[in-house]
């Protein structure tokens, strides 16, 4: 998993829409970036709802979003429709990026262990370096905690 200070594993994937993104692209701003482990279940509603409810405070701070998780793009599409999320979902369907990120782990659910996506984030800086990463994120407060770290990164 890239640490703070390193620089940020660089990936191309396509969003919901079907066009693709390369973490370069976005070179000379902040990113949020996101994982989570599936599209339309609770605990990633929850999370990706309380980024969109909080949409303008990421714009004022000039901060992209983008969530990732290894669903296909047509249920990005359906996840983003139902929901009006203002961001970008990626598609990593390869489990490229999940991998590359060290998110891609060994989970429990129910008493049955698999493998699936860490609920981990990302805030990446202007130059593309890992400014802070979030471990075991709690999809309910996640955009205050990084709204608040990015008002104190700015500021420096």
């Amino acid at each position: 998993m890239p640490t703070t200070g390193s620089t940020a594993p660089t990936f191309t994937l396509t969003d919901q829409n079907g066009v693709s993104h390369t973490l370069s692209d976005f070179r000379g701003k902040w990113v949020l970036l996101y994982f989570y482990p599936k599209d339309s279940t609770p605990g990633c509603t929850k999370q990706a709802c309380d980024i969109r409810d909080a949409w303008g405070e990421f714009e004022a701070h000039g901060c992209t979003v983008l969530g990732v998780s290894t669903d296909a793009e047509k249920s990005h599409k359906k996840f983003e429709e139902k929901y009006t999320l203002p961001f970008t979902l990626l598609a990593d369907t390869e489990k490229v990026v999940v991998k590359a990120y060290g998110v891609w782990a060994p989970k429990k659910f129910m008493g049955r262990e698999f493998l699936g996506t860490l609920r981990t984030s990302f805030l990446i800086d202007p130059e593309g370096k890992i400014a802070k990463v979030y471990e075991q994120v709690k999809a309910s407060d996640h955009a205050q905690m990084v709204l608040s770290d990015l008002s104190a990164l700015r500021a420096h």
